[in-house]
């Protein structure tokens, strides 16, 4: 096990119903807050209004900032954050999945710090100063409510890009499963392929020798939402299943399942970008496009890895290990089909990709965040295969 540092502030309060207890928590930050939140599902659900009359009763008010989309935009961000300067507010409440949780920091960074939130991302500034945040998850999959990374897309350069930064953190998220059952089955899909890249990624591309107790942790996580995931799309108000996907979720990418592996990298997460920026795709769906084909091209030289997996998460067993890591890429793309989620550009309604600027944004990306192994040549190769 490799050296580490591991450090979460971010207070969890999770449970049925516990989204009640907002008003109270965010009477001990500020009286005035931007509330960001997405379109018009949280005032469908009647969330909003009873989000907005706690908040009422706590004496806060509150500037709005809806319309965050599903790839966060840029444009949108820089808008929030002139919002929480302007009307000078203490904190940001965001109400949402991982896009809005994403943007709701970006606000925070660019208010805090008074700097245009691009900056940030193209590594020419950094965050030296954040809103404080406080999160009411909607739709468990990013782990954005425990982590310090956010997500932003660019729509002039169609450039999505990531970043990490300890100023990020919220201070306090509220975890209520029961906000998670009217959520649509082909959304939940995509949230459990996002939630398996970020716990798989690491696995597969990690030098960190032997690690028993972060690899068992990925497998026992996989496991757990795999069985989770289909008992909601049996029953999408299974409380004890939907609690088990949101506490995956947080749990998938808050840090610990990468603690003491060493260097590793996102490559899938990396060559998805620049398919969700240029065509408004949910990141799940790219993800579960993406995902088998990069690990169909590591297939030989990750093969012990992909079959351990396999192994564990799915008991297969086959006579040597490149036998058991071809079946397990070929269960996993199965279960992502059975879940509803697209294996191909073509499901997603990709028909005419344009490979070369995908390539070369992915390029770019790789670049940035330094994961190394993505070629042109390659890339390319993985791209075509998708379609």
């Amino acid at each position: 096990m490799q050296s580490f540092t591991f450090h979460n502030p971010t207070k969890i309060i999770f449970g049925n119903g516990r989204s009640a207890e907002l008003g109270s928590l965010a009477k001990t930050v500020g009286n005035r807050a931007l509330l960001v939140y997405g379109r018009e599902s949280i005032k469908k659900s009647g969330l909003y209004q009873k989000i907005c009359h706690q908040l009422d009763e706590q004496g806060i008010r509150i500037v709005e900032h809806g319309g965050v989309k599903s790839n966060p935009s840029l444009d949108h961000a820089r808008k929030g954050a002139r919002k929480a300067l302007s009307y000078r507010v203490k904190f940001i409440i965001a109400v949402g999945g991982g896009s809005v949780i994403d943007e709701a920091k970006a606000i925070a960074a660019g208010a805090g710090s008074k700097t245009d939130i691009w900056e940030f991302f193209t590594q020419k500034a950094s965050i030296t100063k954040a809103l404080p945040l406080i999160t009411v998850l909607t739709l468990p999959a990013t782990g954005s409510e425990m982590n310090a990374n956010m997500v932003i897309t660019n729509d002039d350069t169609n450039e999505k890009l990531g970043m990490f930064d300890e100023h990020l953190y919220p201070l306090a998220s509220i975890l209520d499963p029961e906000l998670t059952y009217t959520i649509p089955n082909r959304y939940t899909a995509y949230s459990a392929v996002d939630i398996i890249s970020h716990l798989t990624e690491s696995y597969f591309t990690n030098e960190g020798g032997w690690t028993p107790i972060q690899q068992r942790y990925v497998e026992g996580l996989v496991k757990s939402l795999i069985e989770a995931v289909e008992r909601i799309m049996d029953n999408p108000e299974d409380n004890e299943a939907r609690a088990t996907m949101m506490w995956c979720a947080t749990l998938g990418w808050n840090g610990l399942n990468t603690a003491g592996i060493g260097a590793y990298s996102m490559p899938c997460h990396t060559l998805e970008h620049p398919l969700s920026a240029m065509y408004d795709i949910a990141h799940g769906a790219g993800l579960s496009i993406i995902t088998p084909a990069w690990l169909t091209l590591h297939l030989k030289d990750k093969k012990e890895r992909i079959a351990r997996f396999g192994k564990e998460v799915f008991d297969i067993k086959k006579e040597n290990d490149l036998q058991t890591a071809e079946e397990t890429i070929r269960v996993l793309k199965s279960w992502y089909v059975k879940i509803g989620a697209p294996v191909s550009m073509k499901e997603a309604g990709i028909y005419a990709p344009n490979i070369q600027e995908l390539v070369s944004l992915a390029i770019k990306g790789a670049k940035l965040r330094k994961v190394p192994g993505l070629t042109e040549r390659l890339v390319e190769k993985l791209y075509r295969s998708c379609i």
